[in-house]
């Protein structure tokens, strides 16, 4: 070995690494942290659970569902109007949802709201306060100041649906081709012709998919809200479960299972036709 060698040693070979290794600590850290969390809320969320009623759920459930067969399929002659209810519920309000959120939601939009600083905020409170409450509450508030019955529950859904509506309309129309409105501007088109042709056929295909889609949430919904007062098959629901007329709840469930699966069916059709 010469003076040379000692000197000037071979280079180490380099290998790759996916991070660096401040970068493998910090994401060693991150997991560490995330599992300590979740431990934490899973002790939170089970601290009054009564795990010898866990251990039994099999045996009560396998107990409920042989109570709940045969279905009473003799059940289904009082279940067509609440059904239609239901259905009318749904559909209402979805129509008056779409009503109050197409304002709104060109209120919200920053390349067709009047004033970004004022308007826009309050649109956007406006579907954020609709997102945020679920459809249950709104019932539980509305048949408190209106009373129980089917108006409730379709001002119930509007008032859900106008967040939902919005919020997807006025992204659709914050990403319209600005090369359009600018092209029918030029033409010395006032302000409504330049909503009416530049503006709106680019969104009416989105605001058709959106309408049909929230449509068929709001079915669902609207099964449930009877539960609250608020009309529909859902009365009936809350009627046979608190008799525990088990073969009962069957054929509903049953039925509402049936018009899901017809409403699934329109909204496909209804978007193949549109959209």
């Amino acid at each position: 070995m010469t003076y040379s060698d000692v000197t000037n040693p071979a280079p180490r070979h380099a290998f790759w690494r996916k991070r660096s290794a401040k970068r493998e600590l910090m994401h060693f850290m991150a997991w560490v942290l995330t599992l300590a969390f979740v431990s934490w809320t899973f002790q939170v969320m089970t601290q009054d659970t009564i795990w010898s009623f866990v251990l039994d759920a099999p045996a009560q459930a396998s107990d409920i569902g042989g109570r709940m067969m045969p279905p009473a399929w003799s059940f289904m002659s009082e279940l067509w109007w609440p059904l239609w209810e239901t259905l009318n519920m749904a559909t209402l309000g979805t129509l008056l949802g779409l009503a109050l959120a197409v304002p709104v939601a060109f209120l919200a939009a920053h390349n067709t709201t009047p004033s970004r600083h004022f308007v826009r905020p309050l649109a956007l409170l406006v579907i954020v306060a609709s997102r945020s409450i679920n459809s249950l509450i709104w019932a539980l508030l509305l048949v408190a100041i209106i009373g129980p019955g089917v108006l409730a529950g379709t001002i119930a859904i509007a008032m859900r649906s106008i967040g939902f509506i919005g919020k997807l309309l006025y992204e659709a129309i914050e990403e319209i081709d600005p090369k359009q409105v600018e092209a029918i501007s030029a033409t010395g088109a006032s302000g409504p012709q330049v909503m009416a042709w530049g503006i709106a056929p680019q969104v009416a295909p989105t605001l058709a998919g959106i309408s049909v889609f929230r449509w068929d949430i709001n079915i669902r919904e609207s099964a449930v809200l009877g539960l609250v007062g608020a009309g529909g098959v859902g009365v009936k629901l809350e009627a046979a479960l608190g008799t525990l007329a088990w073969p009962n709840i069957t054929m509903l469930l049953i039925a509402i299972l049936a018009t899901v699966v017809v409403s699934e069916w329109i909204t496909a059709q209804v978007r193949q036709k549109l959209i």
